[in-house]
């Protein structure tokens, strides 16, 4: 077991949107730890996903460069690469759990990278896909 932690999407959102000062607090801590612990796992789809909806679609966006300057941030973790061997994983995992492509391009991306689990509060928590668990930490 290497301990190996996927972030989607939300979880970056949430530790940099103030309007849910729970989740904050929590979002926040998973991030501080997957960094110090060297966890973490993102995707270049989570990062663009990440930068779309805290410039535009939070209560109070950030601007496009301090979004950047997250991301530089963010960068530090291990970041997989959508390539052609993981878009044919997604669309597999999509046929076969009947997910959407982009939740299956998750999935796809964590099983990549030997994740364990898979934070989300997007996907269905308690469920495996293809061998990663999902887990919902705002449960």
């Amino acid at each position: 077991m290497n301990g190996k932690v996927f972030l989607d999407t939300n979880i970056l959102v949430y530790a940099y949107d103030s309007h849910y000062p729970q989740k904050q607090a929590m979002a926040g801590s998973i991030l501080k730890s997957g960094i110090e612990q060297d966890t973490a796992v993102l995707s270049v789809q989570v990062l663009g996903e990440f930068f779309v909806v805290v410039t535009g679609r939070i209560k109070s966006p950030l601007t496009p460069d301090q979004a950047n300057e997250i991301i530089d941030i963010l960068q530090t973790m291990m970041v997989v690469e959508i390539d052609m061997d993981i878009v044919k994983r997604a669309i597999d995992t999509h046929q076969r759990y009947r997910i959407s492509y982009w939740d299956s391009l998750i999935v796809a991306a964590a099983e990549t990278a030997g994740c364990e689990t898979i934070l989300s509060e997007d996907l269905n928590h308690g469920q495996t896909y293809n061998g990663v668990l999902v887990k919902n930490p705002f449960r």
